[in-house]
């Protein structure tokens, strides 16, 4: 696939259309290679990836109830429920993030956090033109403590998503893009 043609093609697929196959342990090995040829101010290699895949998900989903149940005290059974089944959605999941190195003299956290969201773009890429649909996840959990320290991350580093991966059950319609004059000024 043409390099412009992938990711003008590339568009996000909700979780609850992604089917099995999903990329095996080497397939994402090899995609992650253009994640490692992002921006990366320092050469800090801040990206991490944690592949949640099977019963994982479960567990996944477990620590996604748990953390909102202490999030949201007043959550009911069905929201709880809700976050209990996100994490089931897809066939895999990879969880992303920036292991920060703190009070760097010359790299930011934010630019390590950047750096990774970069690598993160490189692979949701990767991943279109291997034929796989994929659709990043942020949100509540990303910033909850109850969800990082499950997952092994320390309090300095910043989960930037989770990314579902498998292959859509029915093709996506394509989405209307916006006009790129409409962000663009001229100085």
């Amino acid at each position: 696939m043409d390099a412009m043609e992938c990711m003008l093609g590339r568009q996000s697929t909700p979780a609850a259309l992604l089917a099995e196959p999903a990329p095996n342990d080497d397939e994402i090995l090899t995609l992650l290679e253009t994640a490692m040829r992002a921006p990366d101010h320092g050469a800090l290699q801040p990206w991490r990836f944690l592949i949640i895949r099977d019963g994982r998900r479960h567990d996944l989903g477990e620590i996604f109830a748990a953390a909102l149940a202490r999030r949201e005290p007043d959550s009911g059974p069905d929201e709880i429920e809700k976050a209990r089944g996100k994490a089931t959605r897809a066939p895999l999941v990879l969880a992303v993030w920036a292991e920060i190195v703190e009070n760097h003299p010359k790299v930011p956290a934010i630019e390590q956090v950047v750096a990774t969201a970069a690598a993160l773009q490189n692979l949701l890429n990767a991943l279109h033109a291997r034929g796989y649909n994929a659709i990043l996840v942020t949100g509540a959990p990303c910033y909850d403590e109850n969800v990082k320290a499950p997952l092994g991350l320390a309090p300095k580093d910043v989960l930037v998503g989770f990314i579902h991966i498998g292959t859509a059950r029915d093709g996506a319609a394509p989405k209307k893009r916006p006009n790129p004059a409409e962000f663009l000024q001229i100085w």
